[in-house]
């Protein structure tokens, strides 16, 4: 501990106090006859005084400077990580080893994931994650091997998992990415993960794997929850919030105190994959790709300052996506102007060999990815390592291993990682605590979504202190843990539902509690394989035991779904997570009906990751409360809720099947879709946008603030919204739009706009919203995008069901 405390307080000091090499005097020459100086030495330790060392230049001189000194083995270094390897830089206690590093990556290293964990990948998968006092030396140690022991000194640059909170220990865990869609607030999606991008930062790491923009479209696929769900207009307006969060905003890629590098993710048409199995092929035309998946993406790449984007798993029409270069080079760099890097996702190089068989080795995948425009390799570089090989032997040629190094090399400078790359002990300490806990209990809250609530059963009464004691029963596999979802952190403490209602209800209500039925046997942890549902017999016991537990309670609160084990990211053939199967899986429907034989109130509290797709809970529960997984506050937030401490006002970010074999059941279906089926039902079991409250709302007439606009032109719609109800409550006014009569086929309705309100009870406001302009314009024919004159129908409501529409003209 005392070595950790030397080095950071080295650090506070100045950088020039522990590694002389990376201070920043004046430059005696011009950065461009300095970099032909070093264009003849590639050997030697560059002076303190050369241009990549000078904060005061433009990065790209200080990335040209840089690269003109790197030998072809540096270079490679640079676009590649090590995570699978971690543990042979290291020693047999786990801290950074300068000495095996420097045997190992002589010629240093680019990127280091996840300093939070011990090691990489294990079998069977374990996490095995450093404290925060060993992370942050484990940076400083790194960083110090980098700058001191290596020729350039070029410092590593360090990655974590951030979806919804950092993926390490003692770090704030938020509702996982669907929750947080639940909200429809950008501006608290920008508050998170401004806060996670301040806890990732302390701990020394500039860059994170967040936000996934993912336009995600089969409920099947067990990365779902890992999305801001079917819609891309809600998607990219969360994603775009995500960036500014932790990055800042704006569109300069530099970052400053507290902020890190985002990294946008999977491009693309990564959530809709054939079968609704994670890596499928995604079997999507480029008109839906333009329609559909690319808008998030777009919009994040023109708001912000997004400095790396990752590619996807699946192939489209054959190509896969890192491989793809109509994709990555055309699209991304050629038609939206981004200059950032593009990172693989994990292991996906080396999947074009193995997966994919477009390669016949991991150095032809390796030159196949290059050539698409991919620049770095995550998260070994078992790919990228041969290009050394191949620009050797002519199959590479060095500007295109310049190109790529170049971008990577702009992430770092861009980053300020030559200036101060290193952590802030004090600070990374105070991860998780007041000012976290009380903003994941807020988010929590306000993801929180009110599906039913028939004879107005939520809120649960409580008597005043000294009164008559109801009994209330809290019943199921998900009462009494905090399940957090994929991609998870481990927070300080995590409040389950049961400890979240014990504490509000104290001594004014009897709890009771049971099980009643395990979904899974063993660890329920998201890493943890094999997954085998509770043993049949034994849960019908459990059922048994539950219903005794609740027969003389006045009310029943159930709460089931899934584990993180039964709806997850499937990796690997020994790591599955995608279902044939919508519904509540074991025997959680025969608990439900058995708690409902003993005719008591039943509240379902949904605790899942995927759209709740429960049609006997959906028709027979008195009231359902839809949580997904609400972070380390869950139970404080959802008994709140249960309770009317809070009102909830969250709204579904996707629609809800009523079976498996209405999918694809998105809301913005085109009009030749949906014509019905024999013997069952077309409509979605919730709609999308679809959330009550405990209090009502009634919305007027809306207005445009024109009824004839020209191309490119944007208009305001005014909705009077008043609570009508008794409550104060939260409603959020939707904004739909259709072209009417169109040269090629649209959607019935598009979202194009959104406002989440607070009104108190009587309240009225006029809830102005900006259809921007390019809300109008279509693909043509021609894969144009353009504005056609004619008449289109503005929708406005709760939901994307519950509409009242106006004409709107848009003149030649």
């Amino acid at each position: 501990m005392r070595k950790l405390l030397r080095a950071t307080l080295a650090a506070s000091v100045g950088i020039m106090a522990l590694a002389g090499p990376l201070a920043q005097p004046a430059v005696s020459q011009s950065a461009a006859a300095t970099t032909a100086a070093a264009a003849t030495d590639t050997t030697a330790r560059p002076p303190a005084d050369a241009p990549y060392r000078n904060a005061s230049l433009p990065t790209a001189v200080r990335v040209a400077d840089l690269l003109s000194r790197m030998t072809l083995e540096e270079k490679v270094a640079q676009i590649i990580t090590v995570w699978d390897d971690k543990e042979e830089i290291q020693a047999a206690d786990n801290t950074f080893d300068p000495a095996r590093a420097s045997a190992r990556y002589p010629d240093g290293i680019g990127q280091i994931a996840r300093p939070s964990d011990i090691g990489g990948p294990t079998s069977p998968r374990v996490v095995r994650r450093r404290n925060i006092e060993d992370s942050v030396q484990y940076v400083i140690d790194a960083q110090r091997w980098a700058i001191e022991n290596t020729r350039l000194g070029i410092p590593v640059l360090f990655h974590e998992e951030s979806l919804h909170g950092l993926a390490a220990r003692d770090a704030t865990a938020f509702p996982q990415a669907i929750g947080l869609a639940s909200t429809w607030d950008p501006d608290l999606v920008r508050e998170v993960n401004d806060l996670i991008a301040a806890e990732v930062r302390a701990r020394g790491v500039h860059m994170v794997l967040s936000p996934v923009v993912d336009v995600a479209r089969d409920p099947r696929w067990g990365r779902i929850e890992e999305t801001f769900g079917e819609d891309p207009f809600l998607v990219g307006e969360l994603g775009v919030a995500s960036v500014e969060g932790l990055q800042g905003v704006g569109t300069d890629p530099h970052i400053g105190e507290g902020q890190v590098l985002a990294t946008l993710k999977h491009m693309t048409g990564h959530g809709q994959p054939e079968s609704g199995t994670n890596v499928g092929p995604a079997p999507i035309s480029e008109r839906t790709l333009r329609e559909m998946f690319f808008p998030p993406f777009h919009e994040v790449v023109r708001r912000t300052g997004i400095s790396a984007v990752m590619a996807s798993y699946n192939e489209i029409d054959g190509i896969p996506s890192h491989a793809n270069g109509w994709l990555l080079n055309d699209v991304l760099r050629g038609e939206w102007g981004y200059q950032g890097a593009v990172v693989s996702d994990y292991y996906a190089i080396e999947d074009l060999q193995r997966v994919h068989h477009i390669a016949g080795s991991y150095r032809e995948a390796a030159e196949i990815s290059l050539a698409a425009g991919v620049d770095v390799d995550l998260p070994q570089g078992a790919g990228f390592q041969h290009l050394v090989q191949s620009v050797r032997e002519g199959t590479v040629r060095m500007e295109a291993v310049d190109r790529a190094v170049a971008r990577f090399l702009t992430m770092k400078f861009n980053a300020g990682l030559f200036e101060n790359p290193w952590p802030d002990l004090a600070e990374a300490q105070r991860s998780n605590m007041a000012e976290g806990v009380a903003l994941a209990r807020r988010a929590a809250e306000r993801s929180l979504i009110l599906l039913k609530n028939d004879n107005a059963t939520l809120p649960l009464a409580l008597p005043e202190a000294g009164g008559e004691r109801p009994t209330i029963a809290v019943i199921g596999p998900n009462a009494d843990v905090a399940r957090l979802g994929g991609y998870y952190g481990e927070p300080r403490v995590a409040v389950s539902p049961l400890e979240g209602i014990r504490a509000l209800v104290g001594d004014r209500a009897n709890i009771v509690h049971a099980q009643g039925v395990e979904i899974v046997q063993g660890d329920s942890d998201w890493w943890d394989d094999p997954v085998v549902l509770g043993d049949p017999a034994e849960n019908r016991r459990r059922i048994a035991a539950a219903v005794e537990a609740a027969r003389d309670a006045d009310t029943i609160v159930l709460f089931i779904g899934d584990t993180e084990k039964t709806s997850r990211e499937g990796w690997a053939a020994n790591h599955l997570g995608d279902r044939t199967d919508l519904d509540l899986v074991g025997e959680q429907n025969e608990l439900f009906s058995a708690l409902k034989a003993l005719g008591k109130p039943i509240v379902a509290v949904l605790v899942n990751g995927r759209p709740p797709s429960y049609p006997l809970i959906a028709a027979e529960a008195d009231a359902i409360l839809e949580t997904w997984y609400a972070g380390e506050q869950q139970g404080s937030a959802i008994a709140d809720a249960l309770f009317g401490r809070v009102n909830p006002g969250g709204k579904l970010p996707v629609s809800v099947a009523r079976e498996v074999g209405q999918l694809p059941i998105f809301y913005n279906y085109k009009p030749s879709a949906r014509r019905g089926y024999l013997f069952a039902e077309v409509s979605p079991l919730y709609p999308f946008g679809f959330g009550l409250s405990y209090t009502t709302f009634a919305f007027g007439a809306p207005q445009l603030s024109a009824t004839t606009i020209r191309g490119g032109e944007g208009v305001t719609v005014t909705v009077p919204v008043t609570n009508s109800g008794s409550m104060a409550g939260d409603e959020v006014v939707q904004v739909y739009l259709r072209d009417n009569i169109s040269s090629v086929t649209r959607p019935v309705k598009e979202l194009v706009g959104f406002q989440r309100v607070t009104l108190q009870p009587g309240e009225t406001r006029q809830v102005a919203i900006t259809i921007r302009p390019d809300a109008f314009a279509l693909w043509n024919r021609e894969m144009q995008r353009v504005v056609e004159p004619g008449e289109f129908t503005i929708m406005v409501g709760p939901n994307s069901a519950d509409l009242t529409s106006v004409a709107l003209t848009v003149a030649e």
